[in-house]
């Protein structure tokens, strides 16, 4: 029997939607998930000590740009829906759980070595994603801490878990205008 008949098939590395047969969880995007675990606990870890030690509105002045107040929101961002009658808790943790499983399966199919940046952005996004929605199935509200503001233009406050999903979201897109420029360079 010649060697080319016991070679195996090369493993497909496919932009992450096609399936990577053989390749285990480990080098898998499924390796950047300790990056949302560790998400989570910051923020909540955070965001139980600004309860802790602030009051509702308390605030305190950082910078001349920065605030650390204690505010609630029961809406999604910008205060989205915040004042609907309690039915937008459940359609936010429904959206936060069906979307992070979405994101889970899309990084399990990715090779972390060559889609390193986009499995770091998609984990960023899932723990952003369960750190709030962990704070709806609590309280049915999210604690925000962090108010940026310019003069008198404010900012809506925000925490460290929507910061994880506003970074992933921005690695997302550097990452799509890498792959974009190197498809580019393969045509050329």
């Amino acid at each position: 029997m010649s060697d080319a008949n016991n070679a195996s098939a090369p493993v497909p590395r496919g932009r992450g939607t096609g399936r990577l047969r053989g390749l285990p969880a480990s080098a898998s995007g499924w390796r950047w998930l300790p990056l949302s675990a560790a998400v989570i606990v910051a923020d909540h870890a955070v965001k139980a000590w600004i309860m802790h030690h602030f009051s509702l509105f308390e605030r305190v002045h950082v910078l001349s740009v920065l605030d650390i107040i204690l505010t609630y929101n029961t809406g999604a961002a910008f205060s989205f829906l915040s004042q609907a009658s309690g039915w937008q808790r459940w359609l936010f943790v429904a959206l936060a759980l069906g979307v992070s499983a979405a994101l889970i399966v899309w990084m399990r199919r990715l090779n972390a070595g060559v889609h390193g940046l986009l499995a770091c952005g998609l984990s960023l996004i899932v723990g952003g994603a369960l750190g709030n929605m962990l704070d709806r199935l609590a309280t049915g509200r999210v604690v925000d801490f962090i108010h940026v503001h310019w003069g008198h233009a404010y900012f809506p406050a925000f925490n460290i878990a929507d910061s994880a999903i506003t970074v992933g979201a921005v690695l997302l897109l550097i990452d799509a205008w890498r792959e974009t420029r190197a498809a580019k360079r393969l045509r050329i």
